[in-house]
């Protein structure tokens, strides 16, 4: 993300996408009401020539949007605003679609900036662009290829190997089962993603030959893990372990998985923890959280300010958490917040 400027006497920052992941920030701070500037493309419509309008080629302009719906296109990677038109050339008051994509620019007017909505930009700003991480996770049966993105883990296709018996080998060569799981890598990874081979037996080592066979460069850094079970159940398991390499210990969702399995556990044996809105400020009152954990739509939905603001002034650190994972799926089941606590608050 990169911010172009700030205007404190309009409330409005400029911003730009640049990676997958920034659109996800976006959705998580513009909100209902917005006004939303940006370069779009619209008919240049005349009440005195409907049907004219109709066929005139669509023209690029700048307009301001009042945001009235807000839709993100997971498979699209994008998100529309849709609105009335408040600021620009023509049809002020008329309806009108902002597509929001990466690389292009736009303004976001608020009538107050949340402190979580401002830090999540600069948030997004500040932080050195990791590439997303891929994984092919398989036995002799199947392979699951997921994309880790921002937004959680995205599972792409199940790639069957479609074997029986021992006729699956062709002088010695696999037949068709790891050349199909390289196409469908080849659409979704590139160079510089890291990818990870996971799974029960010995599968992932054999895919990892195949690999190794490929022309330099096919793939980024290529990660062999063992799993108990193969599949997304797999992909979840090797991140709640503790991911088992350097890089992916350093990733968002990784992070936010442990962070919620600490707090679990935590739960279950009546540790140092907090969960629940009441519960957790309180906690935060008493300089107690050292790590505060928010779904990123109670985030959205909520005014948590007071809170995060508390959490801050006390040295503590806030870690808003993805719902589209299994560790934000468990959060949401208790409400969508917790605290890991230096001690037990009583």
């Amino acid at each position: 993300m990169k911010i172009l400027g700030r205007s404190p006497s309009t409330n409005e920052i400029k911003v730009i996408p640049e990676t997958d992941d920034d659109i996800w920030h976006l959705y998580n701070v513009i909100c209902t009401g917005d006004l939303i500037t940006a370069s779009t493309y619209r008919r240049d419509e005349k009440a005195d020539d409907k049907l004219r309008a109709e066929r005139a080629e669509k023209k690029r302009m700048t307009l301001g949007v009042r945001v009235e719906k807000i839709e993100y296109d997971d498979e699209g990677l994008r998100m529309r605003l849709l609105g009335t038109i408040e600021t620009g050339p023509q049809d002020i008051g008329q309806h009108h679609t902002l597509m929001v994509e990466v690389g292009s620019p736009l303004t976001i007017g608020k009538d107050h900036w949340k402190k979580t909505q401002v830090d999540r930009l600069e948030g997004a700003a500040a932080e050195t662009v990791k590439p997303r991480i891929v994984f092919v996770s398989l036995d002799q049966d199947e392979a699951t290829v997921a994309v880790q993105r921002r937004s959680g883990l995205k599972e792409i296709v199940t790639v069957r190997s479609m074997r029986s018996g021992k006729q699956y080998e062709e002088k010695g060569k696999p037949l068709d089962y790891h050349g199909e799981i390289i196409e469908k890598l080849k659409a979704v990874a590139t160079p510089d993603m890291p990818l990870v081979l996971l799974g029960p037996g010995f599968e992932k080592e054999n895919l990892a030959e195949t690999i190794k066979r490929l022309p330099a460069g096919t793939f980024g850094t290529v990660y062999v893990q063992h799993t108990g079970q193969c599949g997304m159940a797999g992909v979840n398991e090797l991140i709640r372990s503790g991911l088992g390499s350097q890089i992916l210990k350093d990733s968002a969702v990784g992070a936010e998985m442990e962070a919620v399995e600490r707090l679990m556990e935590g739960i279950a044996r009546d540790g140092a923890v907090a969960y629940g809105p009441q519960e957790v400020m309180d906690a935060a009152n008493a300089g107690a959280v050292e790590v505060l954990l928010v779904l990123e739509s109670v985030l959205r939905e909520k005014d948590l300010d007071d809170v995060v603001r508390c959490v801050e002034t006390n040295r503590g650190k806030v870690m808003v958490v993805s719902e589209d994972h299994e560790g934000g799926k468990r959060l949401a089941a208790i409400g969508g917040m917790g605290a890991l606590l230096r001690y037990k608050v009583a």
